[in-house]
């Protein structure tokens, strides 16, 4: 009983979409700092150069004693669209283009020819149309 259920998960655990699942995991984290490395070191600051202030948290408004820190949430959103951007133009489209090129294969020689006499499709290797016998070459 024991031996089966291990065998099982054995067999569970070496199946091709566990194993690819797992290295996805592995690797979308890995890519995960290199994303929020570059955003953070490198797209960031030339976001505070160009604005002129390299944080917004500190900006707020008051209304009834509530403070209403607007700031923190353009930090979110300015942090979120430059991911979204870099993951888009550094991932999205190379791997598009890539598949692109894959998906483009020769022309498959066509199996059919038309004849010329009736303009009917027939083999390619035949020698006499089947509908009119006229000879093809």
């Amino acid at each position: 009983m024991i031996k089966d259920t291990l065998k099982g998960f054995r067999q569970f655990i070496l199946r091709g979409n566990v194993v690819d699942l797992a290295v996805g995991v592995v690797i979308g984290a890995a890519f995960t700092s290199i994303v929020n490395s570059l955003v953070k070191d490198l797209l960031t600051p030339l976001v505070a150069a160009i604005f002129r202030q390299p944080d917004f948290s500190g900006l707020y408004f008051t209304l009834n004693h509530s403070r209403f820190m607007y700031g923190s949430f353009i930090n979110a959103l300015v942090s979120f669209l430059i991911v979204a951007s870099t993951v888009y133009f550094f991932v999205v489209i190379p791997i598009n283009t890539l598949i692109a090129k894959a998906r483009k294969e020769a022309p498959e020689d066509p199996a059919t020819k038309k004849c010329p006499e009736c303009l009917s499709e027939i083999p390619k290797e035949a020698k006499r149309c089947a509908h009119c016998c006229q000879a093809v070459l």
